[in-house]
């Protein structure tokens, strides 16, 4: 009797160990062609299971959209300008000088007492006519106000505003649009050093136009490019929830293979199969749609008369026309003969990274040592950023006689020390920096050229999809070839696949 109790539990067991190898078969089964069919080109996927490529037709639409969308953002061009009127008299225009408090100074004498207290004085110019002895009058009782010293001036501001009609819109059937400016014209003395600094700062308004007559014109025509804000923003979002939408089931099948591999091999899974379901192109997608849609926003403001947002709005669109256009690399990709670069790219990227920060340390060393010892010689080294966009400039070549004739011979120390620090410069970032950087690069691309003749490395996840031998267009994958031969419009879908030489893009 009990021979036979332990005979029946050793087949019960065995019946349950069998139950478990093949329901982890038919797991692993399943994982396997969820990720062959994760990992398939658009083409592919339409075979398999009839999946219609939804995004790839929403960016080839963004692009012509988008870049229209751009090409109807105008600058502000005014044809008519005049100065701003208040009940048919035109306002002032109003002169503030900043200086340092009445204070004594004897350069002869090599002496001085100043108070580095700023006071500020304005006052403002009514429009009048020169010829006028009333006007001549106002100029003499304000005489004291324009005697500058220039050893306590500071700066003088002229502020003024000028209203404008933009007249270019006429030819689109709308009417001109009214902009209203305010002018402040700056002559900067702080450094003192002979050279007064002038500069030009412009705030533009929108505003109705209280009175207007334009023969043929009704209203405003910008009902339809609203229209078409409107489809862009919702194209745009679509692609932004399908792009999400694929991240999120990227992440989810990310977690179901890592936990099947590390209850199957008792193994971890490499950082770098992590990363293959890390798609940086919908990143990418995500990015481009938010900047679109908040340009395609601030634009309906402007066409409504509502935002002068111009450099914000153009930031927006400008960056996004961009990217949609960078993000169709990734269609081209799919093709063993265009993804060179993206495939150099990617494999560059770390190194190259790493070496521009170690480089990097170098340049601004050399940017701060430039900008302290030859800033007060040398009118591309006056501060910081010039020092950093003029060494950039040498480095690429650029003006370098012109760099080294403007240094002023003033102390032959410091032009000695110019022509090391240029010398070294050149010679260290042009011969050796940048031949490196492009050796980098170089070795990256022939390492790709090898992976592709002779195969690239097999890591875990390569090894693991290896051994689905379901083809694109197979039953266990997805609908019948029958199927998919009756929908001929998308032509790459009739290609077969060879179901060998699986290549990962993500």
């Amino acid at each position: 009797m009990e021979m036979t109790v332990k005979h029946s539990d050793e087949k019960s067991n065995v019946i349950r160990t069998s139950m478990g190898h093949l329901e982890m078969n038919e797991e692993e089964q399943s994982l396997r062609r969820d990720l062959t069919f994760f990992f398939m080109n658009p083409c592919d996927k339409y075979r398999a299971r009839q999946q219609i490529p939804w995004k790839l037709g929403l960016q080839v639409l963004k692009i012509i959209m988008v870049t229209t969308q751009y090409h109807h953002l105008r600058n502000v061009s005014v044809g008519t300008l005049r100065y701003e009127t208040n009940d048919d008299n035109i306002t002032a225009m109003n002169i503030c000088k900043h200086h340092y408090r009445k204070s004594k100074m004897s350069p002869s004498n090599e002496t001085f007492s100043i108070d580095p207290t700023t006071e500020t004085d304005c006052l403002s110019i009514p429009p009048m006519d020169p010829l006028k002895a009333k006007e001549v009058d106002w100029r003499m009782r304000n005489a004291s106000f324009f005697a500058f010293d220039f050893y306590r001036l500071v700066r003088v501001e002229i502020a003024f505003n000028l209203q404008g009609v933009d007249l270019q819109t006429i030819h689109a059937s709308e009417l001109p649009d009214c902009y209203e400016f305010d002018i402040i014209i700056t002559f900067d003395n702080q450094a003192h050093s002979g050279v007064v600094k002038i500069y030009f700062d412009s705030d533009t308004f929108i505003q109705d136009c209280d009175d207007w007559h334009v023969s043929g014109t009704v209203q405003k025509n910008t009902h339809c490019l609203l229209i078409f804000d409107a489809v862009v923003i919702l194209i745009c979002l679509t692609s932004l929830i399908l792009c999400t939408r694929s991240i999120i089931l990227a992440v989810k099948l990310q977690e179901r293979f890592v936990k099947f591999f590390t209850k199957k091999y008792s193994q971890q899974v490499d950082r770098s199969d992590r990363l293959e379901f890390v798609n940086g192109w919908y990143i990418l997608i995500i990015i481009s749609d938010l900047m679109t849609i908040s340009g395609s926003v601030m634009k309906m403001e402007i066409s409504s008369k509502s935002l002068t947002s111009y450099d914000a709005c153009s930031i927006c669109l400008g960056s996004s026309t961009l990217l949609v256009w960078v993000g169709v690399i990734r269609y081209l990709g799919y093709f063993q003969k265009y993804n060179v670069l993206i495939l150099t790219m990617q494999a560059s990227f770390p190194k190259v990274l790493r070496f521009c920060c170690c480089a990097g340390m170098i340049y601004l060393g050399y940017t701060f040592c430039g900008w302290i010892v030859l800033g007060p010689y040398h009118e591309k080294f006056e501060d910081l950023t010039t020092a950093a966009e003029c060494l950039f400039s040498l480095l690429n070549g650029d003006d370098m006689f012109g760099t080294f004739a403007e240094i002023q011979k003033k102390s032959n120390l410091v032009w000695l020390f110019s022509r090391l620090y240029l010398y070294s410069f050149i010679s260290l970032f042009i011969y050796m920096v940048l031949s490196l950087f492009i050796a980098l690069i170089t070795d990256s691309y022939e390492t790709i050229k090898k992976y592709q003749q002779n195969g690239f490395p097999v890591t875990d996840l390569h090894a693991f999809l290896e051994e689905c031998n379901d083809l694109p267009d197979s039953e266990t994958l997805g609908h019948k070839q029958e199927d998919s031969n009756q929908n001929p419009f998308i032509c790459c879908c009739k290609r077969r696949g060879s179901g060998t030489g699986l290549l990962l893009i993500t």
